[in-house]
């Protein structure tokens, strides 16, 4: 496990000191952790400092994920001589509940039509060097109420994250960006 920490030190300069204690913690208990990963259960599993009322903190803190995604991505798996793609793309999860979060018809490849589902816009890095994807960030596409077509948020949200990632891309050697 200590191993682990080591891997996540290069974490500690973007967040501050309590809330990288809190991530360590968490991430050990995780990993530990079989069957279903609830708050609770990841209380129970983590030693000194993680008490359900500090998970619960925790999870409610504002963090940059995609940052924090990108820094260990860049430091831990990139080489400087790599060059690197930056992909997006959506998917759709068919749900037949009327109760979940972000619920709407999106266009499905699979079905060549819009389903009832919640959709997920995910952008990777991608090593052209090594062949492999890392995921930097995944979030849930929700349709602004009286939209017809959710093609209009999407370009909206690449074009955020594009900026965002482009930034930290100029401290690798290569960069390119296909759009």
């Amino acid at each position: 496990m200590t191993d682990i920490i080591a891997l996540l030190s290069c974490l500690s300069q973007y967040i501050d000191t309590k809330t990288f204690r809190r991530l360590c913690c968490i991430v050990q208990a995780i990993l530990s952790m079989t069957g279903r990963i609830t708050m609770l259960g990841i209380s129970r599993w983590t030693g000194k400092g993680g008490s359900y009322r500090t998970i619960q903190r925790f999870f409610n803190m504002a963090v940059s994920w995609c940052r924090l995604n990108w820094v260990f991505i860049r430091q831990r798996l990139l080489d400087k001589d790599d060059v690197i793609l930056l992909a997006g793309d959506e998917t759709t999860v068919t749900k037949s509940g009327k109760l979940t979060y972000g619920l709407d018809r999106f266009f499905c490849s699979i079905f060549g039509k819009p389903v009832c589902g919640i959709a997920f816009l995910c952008l990777s890095v991608i090593s052209v060097k090594r062949r492999k994807s890392y995921p930097v960030m995944m979030e849930q596409v929700i349709k602004p109420a009286g939209e017809k077509h959710n093609s209009i948020l999407k370009i909206v949200l690449l074009k955020q994250t594009f900026g965002l990632i482009f930034i930290s891309c100029l401290c690798v050697t290569s960069c390119l960006l296909i759009y």
